[in-house]
């Protein structure tokens, strides 16, 4: 067997095998027997009958087609061995140029190299903002508006009033062919701030709720209002707009009292001081979760640059696969389909894919470099950490699974393939934990790791949600409906506060 091996740019290699003719032949006789044994030849024993007489029952292009798979199971293995590569996954044939002698051509896909640049020496700026006492009262002053009492009054409105308007807005300059409407009758809760709040982010406008003071049930007020290029609200940048504005109702807001009472309404605290406490603490938390998330992926993306990646092109397929796969499961918990979504895009899936490629070799970059540095940096796992780890999963698991799927969950095999997962978790996070001690320039590998399990704080409920998750972005009709006050408010928890305060910062 002569083997000769062609390195290919997209990291496969080309296999070139010469089989022995007598090897060969060897392999027709056998799948001539494998054959017979499912054929009825008259006159004969199944896989009695001989050679001749079965290439004439069968036909020789039969048996040449299961010799030469009976051929490739049994040379393939010894091929790569002697050809000495890291296939990532099961060739392919690509041909077979001859049968004389019987020559075969295979395409392997190479295991990922990664030729890691200086990582040690690099260095990034690591600029964690506090948490001041205003970030703090931003939260509280969250909680007192879900507790506020809402009452209709018979006056005109006034600082700190809700009024529900109708609003119109249409282009004042409008082209050919476009549509003035840019509101069309809306009904939207407004509450008119204070004069010294941050307005840069109220709708439609900063300022628009101080228009209405003075105003009252069934007034009717015009405004023109020009938007700047670079306003916040993308379809009315640069526009000159005119709201028409009705009032259709004007009520109070009473917010409760800053004390002890008002911090045990909203949880387990005794004093408002504890409650202050615990809305920095996690603030603190998600603050520093949010500026690792953004800080470890810039330090990633400097690391990645310096580096040389190879995978094949299968390699990156089968992370297209799971970004498209990720996108599914985001449409489902929308109640949506993969289907719809393209169509309401107007592309097909290959046009998706195309789309999803270099996320997917972001990722895959990524991935690449932080097993290659867990692997340098020896990165390990404390087994006490994987057992809480797990326990701590399978616990969650409980609660949101049938009994049924828990019982899966929990069989040998796929109870194996979730520790391995958790493990390999476990790793590529402290391997991030390692790459932000050496971008910051201290710390050594034990005292990331031991940083890393002592980070704790108190907290309220275990459903506090960092901002590293990706929701899609909201529609401008979507921010208006969402923004709706309801005199009947859910049950208050800190945590929707803190999460509520950040989307309206943001």
């Amino acid at each position: 067997m002569n083997i000769d091996s062609v390195p290919l740019e997209d990291h496969q290699v080309k296999i070139t095998v010469e089989v022995d003719p007598e090897s060969f032949e060897s392999s027709k006789r056998r799948a001539a027997r494998k054959l017979s044994k499912r054929a009825k030849i008259p006159g004969f024993r199944p896989g009695k009958a001989p050679y001749p007489v079965i290439v004439r029952h069968i036909g020789e292009s039969v048996i040449l087609e299961e010799a030469v798979e009976i051929t490739i199971d049994e040379i393939y293995p010894k091929v790569i061995e002697e050809a000495e590569i890291e296939p990532y996954g099961p060739g392919t044939l690509e041909g077979i140029p001859e049968m004389d002698p019987p020559t075969f051509e295979f395409i392997v896909p190479l295991r990922a190299t990664v030729e890691l640049g200086d990582y040690q020496s690099i260095r990034f700026p690591y600029e964690l903002e506090d948490i001041t006492d205003n970030d703090v009262d931003d939260v509280i002053n969250n909680l007192r508006e879900q507790q506020a009492v809402i009452e209709p009054v018979e006056r005109s409105a006034q600082e700190g009033d809700l009024v529900t308007v109708r609003v119109n807005a249409l282009r004042t300059q409008i082209e050919e062919d476009e549509d003035p409407k840019l509101i069309d009758n809306r009904s939207i809760p407004i509450v008119i701030e204070a004069e010294d709040v941050d307005e840069s982010q109220e709708w439609p406008y900063p300022g628009f709720s101080r228009e209405l003071i003075g105003t009252s049930k069934d007034d009717e007020k015009t405004i023109i209002h020009s938007y700047p290029e670079d306003s916040p609200i993308e379809a009315f940048q640069g526009l000159e707009t005119e709201f028409t504005i009705l009032v259709e109702d004007v009520r109070s807001r009473t917010l409760p009292e800053l004390n002890g009472e008002f911090a045990q309404s909203v949880g387990e605290f005794e004093t408002l001081d504890d409650l202050r406490s615990t809305i920095r603490e996690n603030l603190e938390l998600q603050s520093r979760q949010s500026y690792d998330n953004e800080y470890d992926d810039e330090v990633l993306e400097g690391i990645v640059g310096i580096s040389t990646i190879k995978y094949p092109p299968q390699m990156l397929e089968q992370e297209i696969n799971i970004v498209i796969n990720n996108m599914k499961s985001q449409l489902e918990s929308q109640g949506l389909d993969i289907d719809l979504y393209l169509k309401s895009r107007e592309i097909d899936m290959d046009g998706l894919r195309e789309e999803a490629k270099p996320v997917a070799e972001t990722r895959l970059e990524k991935s690449l470099v932080l097993l290659e540095i867990a692997e340098k940096e020896n990165i390990q796992v404390d087994p006490e950490e994987l057992q809480e780890e797990t326990s701590q999963t399978l616990e969650q698991a409980s609660r949101a699974l049938s009994e049924k799927e828990l019982r899966e969950l929990t069989s040998k095999d796929s109870a194996t393939n979730l520790v391995s997962n958790i493990m390999m978790d476990l790793t590529l996070r402290h391997t991030q934990d390692r790459i932000r001690d050496i971008a910051r320039g201290s710390g050594s590998q034990d005292e990331s790791v031991e940083s890393a399990k002592d980070e704790s704080v108190t907290e309220i409920s275990p459903d506090i949600e960092s901002e590293d998750s990706e929701e899609p972005v909201a529609e401008l009709d979507e921010l208006v409906d969402d923004n709706e006050v309801e005199k009947d408010q859910p049950e208050i928890s800190v945590e929707v506060a803190i999460n509520e305060t950040e989307q309206i910062e943001e």
